[in-house]
């Protein structure tokens, strides 16, 4: 595919796509205990931990790569960016923890949902439309 303006389909295109698809997924694992009535367990919490790796493997990457660029990027926002998804799904996972019920779930889901958007972004911002 060639590259169109700004877009790196490198590691951060693949990173991106993983992150997003792990997310949703995830959040369709939560999206059926929620429907079940069922509260967070150590499989789920396993997924989460597992989307959490890849999206510290993304914020090492997005670091290395805003490092070593000659793009306008806002830096400070698209760090930003990296470190609130890093702290998404630690909080929400708590939450679901303290609050034993279907919507200590539900806030797993919503989580799950808030990454894709945060990526979203931070490809906005890589590509040069937030500046």
């Amino acid at each position: 595919m060639p590259a169109r303006h700004g877009y790196d389909p490198g590691v951060i295109g693949v990173l991106s796509t993983t992150v997003i698809a792990l997310s949703l997924a995830v959040a369709l694992w939560a999206l059926v205990l929620v429907v079940r009535d069922r509260t967070v367990g150590n499989a789920l919490l396993v997924g989460l931990a597992v989307l959490e790796v890849v999206l510290l493997a993304q914020a090492v990457t997005g670091v290395v790569q805003l490092a070593g660029t000659d793009r306008t990027v806002d830096g400070f926002t698209f760090v930003g960016y990296l470190i609130g998804a890093l702290l998404v799904l630690p909080a929400a996972a708590w939450w679901s923890l303290a609050e034993r019920t279907r919507w200590g779930t539900a806030v797993v889901l919503a989580g799950c949902l808030v990454i894709p958007v945060l990526v979203a972004r931070m490809i906005q911002l890589w590509d040069g439309a937030g500046v």
